[in-house]
């Protein structure tokens, strides 16, 4: 079966400690936000956290 394209994504792997993984589902839930999107948030905090300058991004998601 053939990956689905992704127009404005790109999909990479990693992995979290198994502690954070039924949280992480919880919130997700509890928010009704889609993980990707709550790991755009975490990862843009954490590049803000070290200094590092984020490109301005007008593409909209669907």
């Amino acid at each position: 079966m053939a990956d689905p394209y992704l127009k404005y994504r790109t999909r990479f792997t990693s992995s979290l400690k198994n502690e954070l993984i039924p949280l992480f589902n919880n919130l997700s839930r509890k928010t009704r936000v889609p993980k990707s999107r709550l790991l755009d948030e975490a990862i843009e905090d954490l590049l803000r956290k070290y200094h590092v300058v984020l490109p301005d991004t007008d593409v909209k998601e669907n």
